[in-house]
């Protein structure tokens, strides 16, 4: 599977975790719920820096063997360097964004459900 069919399945699987959550119900309806949704989003976001960072691979390989152009006839070099810079700041918005999960996670982490009352409903 290529990267970019990897990628896609990846935002599919987000897709189709905003549906799952509009709504509470089964698997959804409790606050430890969120907690497990939390844990497992900031995993992906720690994962993400090192994915956005790797998208310089090809550019860069296609750079060193002369074989980048740029659309309009743009300088190669510029455009590298202008992507890398690019590809840095997502970098650092995807640590941000990790940081900001673990926080949410860790703040979920002492919510419960109390058993003792009667279901009400979702």
């Amino acid at each position: 599977m290529t990267p970019a069919r990897t990628a896609s399945k990846a935002a599919e699987a987000i897709r189709s975790l905003n549906h799952a959550t509009i709504n509470t119900g089964d698997g959804w309806e409790y606050a430890p719920h969120a907690y497990q949704v939390l844990g497992q989003l900031a995993h992906l976001a720690r994962m993400l820096p090192q994915a956005i960072e790797q998208t310089l691979l090809p550019v860069q390989n296609t750079n060193s063997h002369g074989r980048l152009t740029v659309d309009g006839g743009g300088n190669p070099g510029q455009a590298v360097q202008h992507f890398g810079n690019a590809v840095r700041t997502a970098v650092q918005a995807a640590e941000l964004l990790a940081t900001a999960l673990d926080h949410a996670h860790a703040a979920s982490s002492p919510l419960g459900v109390d058993t003792s009352k009667p279901t009400t409903g979702t």
